[in-house]
């Protein structure tokens, strides 16, 4: 009898578990994404950038359960490894259907930043504007943001979309954003559509801009 409460407690937890992970506001899968603010920048979701696999078409990291399979290129600049780096920076890319995540690392011994509100994103809508990244709110869309800064020899991992995309969560603490591309019967029309972004840094007080795009290679169905 002791045996068969047991398992009863833990069906009824488990049920409750299922009901939790919910889409926020009754808001189909893949129509609106969410994520708790403020947001860990994304470390998990990168690879470390010696390591980074090679080939020219990389897949979307995630969505296995979505219509349809993207796949990417850097063409800006040129890159099988969806990487770059000069002497003072070292990039490395994995664009997502919903995000662009990247991993930058800093290969000198004093910080630099990253100044967001300088910072373009260009969509594959052939819009552009400013960028949201992990910690952005809705309510942060007329707001300065904050630089961020790296400190010297570290690694950063965050992600970005376009500011616009981001969507009114209904007073929640949560980062709401429509998908940077389509996951419907309109997502093949984006093959061959180009987005990217113009990531600014702050380095010994000067600005330098790093300009980075990418092409979608195919739209597929699962």
């Amino acid at each position: 009898m002791k045996r068969l409460h047991l398992l009863a407690a833990i069906a009824a937890a488990a049920l409750l578990s299922g009901c939790a992970s919910s889409p926020p506001g009754g808001a189909p899968p893949g129509a609106v994404h969410g994520v708790p603010a403020p947001a860990a920048p994304p470390a998990a979701d990168l690879r470390p950038l010696a390591t980074a696999d090679s080939g020219s078409v990389a897949q979307d990291p995630g969505l296995t359960t979505a219509p349809y399979r993207y796949r990417f290129a850097q063409v800006m600049p040129g890159s099988d490894r969806f990487t770059f780096q000069d002497r003072d920076l070292s990039f490395y890319f994995r664009p997502s259907q919903n995000l662009l995540f990247f991993q930058v690392e800093n290969r000198q011994n004093r910080p630099v930043w990253i100044d967001w509100d300088r910072c373009v994103f260009y969509d594959p809508r052939a819009g552009s504007g400013l960028v949201a990244h992990s910690t952005t709110l809705w309510a942060d869309r007329f707001n300065v943001q904050a630089p961020t800064q790296i400190m010297g020899l570290q690694r950063y991992s965050d992600y970005v979309l376009p500011m616009e995309y981001l969507v009114d969560p209904a007073g929640s603490k949560q980062q709401l954003h429509r998908p940077l591309l389509p996951d419907d019967t309109t997502a093949p029309q984006f093959s061959d559509k180009e987005f990217g972004v113009d990531l600014v840094f702050r380095i010994e007080d000067q600005p330098r801009t790093y300009s980075f795009r990418f092409k979608v290679v195919s739209v597929i169905p699962n």
